[in-house]
């Protein structure tokens, strides 16, 4: 994600090259992590989320299906294999019908009929559960190349456990008494723990064990038909 240590995935390795200082200042190469372009950090730098590793990898948004679904269509853009389980199928049916230029990259499923998907380095999957705000555990094994967004509308009891054992979480607008627990678990200073709770709509704040940043998504022309415009509130 941007500069964010971790966020992103390296590319493969390659042998060494020799420069000259002449041909060096020659040349311009974009450097970033690779991933799902989520939104703008505060540089209005593209904000890149590394969704796949050759390790399970789980995340966690406390948000609105709307950034979810945007992080779908652009994680099925890049090729990935997107995989809904959900008890709103009427909300994700739009999303996997206009995903993929009518190729089944995004499938929606119902809660607990999720089968094994068989993620590999050349074709990883990601899997969204949009089950409410006290999802069951999962059946699927956890595996390579196979990462788990799992989506909460509110905070729980159970929330504190899955906050803490994710690899990355993002974070939308909350109420207080919510920022407060996800500004302890995450270890967040006393103000960004206090901006939680005023959130304009589209903004996240996203933060691993060791990086965090306040990205601002907003859709394309062409995901703004599927999705409209950005917003919290589902």
């Amino acid at each position: 994600m941007g500069a964010l240590a971790g966020f992103g995935l390296r590319g493969p390795r390659r042998e060494q090259h020799v420069l000259s200082q002449e041909e060096l200042s020659a040349m311009a190469l974009p450097i970033g992590d690779d991933g799902v372009v989520i939104g703008m950090d505060g540089q209005d730098a593209a904000a890149v989320l590394g969704l796949f590793r050759p390790r399970a990898y789980d995340v966690v948004l406390v948000g609105g299906v709307w950034t979810a679904q945007l992080i779908a269509l652009r994680a099925a853009a890049t090729g990935a294999r997107v995989v809904v389980e959900t008890g709103r199928g009427q909300s994700w049916t739009p999303v996997a019908q206009a995903a993929g230029g009518g190729q089944p990259c995004l499938t929606v499923h119902p809660v607990g009929r999720i089968g094994p998907q068989g993620a590999s380095v050349t074709a990883p999957v990601l899997v969204v559960r949009d089950c409410g705000s006290r999802p069951g555990r999962s059946r699927l094994s956890p595996g390579p190349w196979q990462t788990t967004l799992t989506l909460l509308p509110f905070l729980s009891p159970a929330s504190e456990r899955l906050l803490s054992s994710a690899d990355v979480v993002g974070v939308q607008r909350v109420a207080p008494q919510e920022a407060e627990l996800i500004g302890r678990v995450l270890e967040l200073p006393a103000m960004e723990t206090g901006a939680l709770s005023n959130l304009g709509d589209g903004v996240t704040l996203w933060a691993n064990r060791r990086s965090r940043m306040f990205v601002r998504g907003g859709p394309t022309a062409a995901e703004a038909q599927v999705l409209g415009q950005a917003r919290r509130a589902d």
